[in-house]
């Protein structure tokens, strides 16, 4: 089991910019997948982005396609999502997750999480 702590949230203007972080206490190996999901009140946890630890392969909702960046750091055994030109409704609680295999955009496939970092973007 791979522990996931998210940081880098906070309260922002629309077209800012944030960088969240998620950190793994435990190894990741190269045939898992990483993603961020996103869930804001009253509603389901949705895919944002997901990469390919080995490969660094990125996929991307189309919702956050050219405005989110989703890398790795293998040293530091951290996936990071940038967030750029934010929009009020990308406020939610955002989740990274490790996938059971490869990539994936359904939360049935991922077997650990995060506790989530909340991001607010105001108009």
């Amino acid at each position: 089991q791979v522990q996931l702590v998210e940081s880098g949230g906070g309260s922002v203007q629309a077209g800012d910019s944030l960088r969240l972080s998620c950190a793994a206490s435990g190894r990741i190996y190269s045939s898992h997948g990483m993603g961020w999901f996103r869930q804001g009140p009253g509603n389901e946890r949705k895919f944002v982005a997901a990469i390919r630890w080995g490969t660094g392969r990125t996929y991307y909702a189309d919702s956050v396609k050219g405005r989110f960046t989703i890398s790795r750091d293998g040293a530091k055994n951290t996936v990071y999502l940038q967030m750029n030109s934010l929009k009020p409704e990308d406020t939610a609680v955002y989740y990274c997750a490790r996938a059971r295999g490869g990539y994936s955009e359904l939360v049935a496939e991922y077997a650990d999480w995060g506790l989530g970092t909340p991001v607010t973007v105001s108009s």
